[in-house]
């Protein structure tokens, strides 16, 4: 299953559409007013799926993760010199990327690919391919993208 990630041009807080290969759209993300970023993600109907919220006051950059209100884990950055690794505590998941950051997969415990994610380039705004292995891992890897995204964001690269 093949995700697009675009960032909104023109909008006051973070703001996303996520579309299928089709072109239709799976998820919005809609950026709210909070200390730290705060992403909520919901269906092209409006009905709110989840959050990805920043814990502040950290040494290290970590996001936790809300599905239906419900919170399910955290995503932390590792500290490393030339590359990004992010670990996912909730569910065994841990994420590995270039040194530029563009372009990385999320691995399960078994070392099994669960997405893999590249960035596009020449674009006016983020955009990103999510490929998912398993369609019920969409929203989940959905949160990840966004919180390596919006720490990206925060670091200024």
């Amino acid at each position: 299953m093949k995700l697009l990630f675009k960032q909104r041009f023109l909008s006051w807080f973070d703001s996303y559409d996520i579309y299928y290969e089709d072109g239709s759209i799976a998820y919005v993300v809609k950026g709210q007013l909070s200390w730290g970023h705060c992403l909520k993600i919901f269906t092209p109907a409006g009905e709110e799926l989840g959050m990805v919220k920043q814990a502040v006051l950290t040494l290290l950059p970590r996001f936790e993760l809300y599905r239906g209100g419900e919170y399910i884990g955290s995503i932390r950055k590792e500290f490393t010199l030339f590359s990004n690794h992010y670990n996912i505590e909730c569910n065994g998941w841990h994420v590995e990327g270039d040194w530029l950051g563009w372009d990385y997969s999320i691995v399960d415990g078994r070392g099994e690919a669960v997405a893999t994610i590249s960035k596009e380039l020449l674009n006016w705004t983020d955009t990103y391919s999510i490929e998912v292995t398993r369609p019920e891992d969409a929203l989940s890897a959905l949160m990840v993208v966004l919180a390596i995204d919006a720490e990206k964001c925060s670091a200024g690269s």
